[in-house]
């Protein structure tokens, strides 16, 4: 089969677009033929193996564990392992894993939902990690609860534009914060109030948000949480890749949350198949619909990847395999 390959930690140069052998699934796993794959910064950060925090996660100390990356994909089972009962050749699924970023990939059955009828691969390839990530940090860690103001910072991007959508359907008051360029598409998904991060700066206007859920914490936390009600919670989910910075964040973050008087947290996201069924459900109602920004061959890849890292993507990204 065709897949994108690295077998060590760096840039995306160290990708190559080349033949490997198709994987056989062990017994909890099913063999899907891959349709489309999403690019998330959970993949440049394990293709850098940083920060360095990355390395301790599972992802292989000194050389990478993954040669193939791609956490989010849809597809069609081709084979199924001997304990599994949830699914058969044929069925049209989407999930995460790792190694979408091929032709073939073997996922959990756990990691694995049917993927709706009415929506494309490439619709369901955007889901998984983003859609996740947005859900548990509104509705875990933030405790969204209807008729409450949530601002999502960072609106326009892959978690931010599901995060938009997942906080209306539970019944919130959402404040987007994106670039001019992306203020009618965050509209679009039903912001009630638009912030453009390049004219103004949300902690300055005075007005205090139920939960603050932070795509793009790259300003000063303490700045940020002005904009906080006394009771409210701030969710941060993304930043930094430096390690310094990460470390700085756990060790100071709690100190500033405490200081001010405010709930802080930081949220990496658990993949459950109970939250991907929730947004399966979502999907089918009509209240998410993916965003993708660009698509790209699997042999651009590396092209992508490069896309991402910059920071301003707007929407999903979407590898056509």
């Amino acid at each position: 089969m065709k897949a994108i390959i690295r077998t060590k930690y760096g840039s995306p140069d160290r990708l190559e677009f080349r033949e490997t052998e198709k994987p056989t699934p062990k017994e909890n796993q099913v063999l899907v033929k891959v349709q489309a794959a999403a690019v998330n910064p959970l993949d440049w950060h394990v293709l850098r193996g940083q920060p360095f925090l990355v390395r301790l996660m599972g992802f292989g100390l000194l050389n990478p564990k993954h040669h193939i990356l791609g956490a989010d994909m849809a597809g069609r089972v081709e084979a199924i392992g001997k304990d599994i009962t949830q699914f058969q050749v044929g069925d049209e699924v989407f999930g995460s894993g790792m190694g979408g970023f091929a032709e073939y990939a073997c996922l959990r059955e756990d990691k694995l939902v049917l993927k709706p009828a009415s929506m494309t691969f490439e619709q369901a390839a955007a889901v998984p990690v983003a859609g996740i990530t947005a859900l548990q940090a509104l509705r875990d860690r933030g405790k969204l609860r209807a008729g409450q103001q949530v601002l999502i910072n960072g609106a326009s991007g892959g978690v931010g534009t599901f995060a938009v959508q997942i906080a209306k359907a539970l019944g919130a008051h959402v404040t987007g914060v994106c670039s001019g360029r992306n203020i009618e598409m965050v509209r679009s998904l039903g912001a009630d109030h638009l912030i453009d991060y390049t004219k103004e700066c949300f902690w300055q206007n005075g007005k205090e948000y139920d939960l603050i859920v932070d795509n793009a914490a790259f300003q000063s936390i303490r700045k940020s949480l002005r904009a906080l009600k006394p009771s409210g919670v701030y969710v941060v989910v993304g930043g930094s890749s430096s390690t310094g910075r990460v470390l700085l964040s756990l060790l100071f973050n709690p100190l500033i949350s405490m200081i001010k008087g405010r709930k802080l947290v930081s949220l990496m996201a658990d993949l459950k198949k109970s939250d991907l069924v929730f947004l399966k459900e979502l999907l089918e109602s009509g209240k998410i619909v993916p965003v993708i920004g660009r698509k790209y061959p699997l042999s651009d890849t590396a092209q992508a990847i490069r896309h991402i890292e910059k920071g301003h993507a707007s929407g999903k990204v979407i590898i056509n395999v």
